[in-house]
């Protein structure tokens, strides 16, 4: 009778404990913490979404595939940015994803693909040398959703750009420089120029003509 007594006081304080873990890490805990982050963190919690003209239009964290010749190209994406149509579903192309293909230098598809880029941009931004191309325009990130370029990828590409959007290239240079981030902290990873924010606001030059 002892014996089944205390097995019932034990299973009675685990079945407690259990609640009570389960309310302070499963209801309160998560409630709190999402409250303090909208509080202090609203933007940040919300994914960093950019506002254009009253819509949300992307975020500041992830790229999108800018193609036209008036704005500035991103960094090359495995994934496309998780943008595809439809009829994509029925390709190699999985979804909605993040990553890289993790091709090393010595594989001849990347190879491929890496002059295919080279010769393109060569293309679209004549007086530029194939060895001044800016390495981050030819590689792709480790999450394939880099919304970042350097400074140099940016400033290499202003003469096509001003000369398909008819802006001047001493206004995009200040538009490149207003976006242009530093190292984190003064120390971490390197200076990069947000391709979304440098974009919208060239298209808001362009709407007001």
């Amino acid at each position: 009778m002892q014996v089944k007594k205390m097995y019932v006081d034990i299973m009675k304080k685990a079945f407690i404990i259990s609640v009570v873990l389960m309310l302070l890490c499963g209801v309160i805990y998560p409630i709190t913490m999402t409250g303090i982050s909208q509080l202090v963190f609203n933007k940040k919690a919300n994914g960093s979404m950019v506002i254009a003209k009253g819509k949300k239009v992307g975020s500041q964290l992830i790229g999108q595939n800018f193609t036209r010749p008036e704005f500035f190209r991103g960094r090359v994406s495995s994934v496309n940015y998780n943008t595809y149509e439809s009829k994509d579903k029925n390709k190699s192309y999985g979804g909605v994803a993040s990553g890289s293909q993790n091709l090393a230098p010595s594989n001849k598809e990347l190879q491929k693909r890496v002059q295919k880029d080279i010769k393109e941009f060569l293309k679209t931004h004549p007086g530029v040398k194939k060895e001044n191309i800016p390495t981050d325009l030819l590689t792709s990130s480790g999450s394939g959703l880099d919304p970042n370029i350097s400074p140099e990828a940016a400033k290499i590409q202003i003469p096509s750009v001003s000369k398909a959007s008819g802006i001047s290239e001493e206004k995009l240079k200040s538009i490149v420089d207003k976006y242009t981030e530093g190292r984190s902290l003064g120390i971490f990873g390197q200076p990069r120029v947000n391709v979304l924010k440098v974009n919208l606001e060239i298209s808001s030059i362009m709407s007001k003509r």
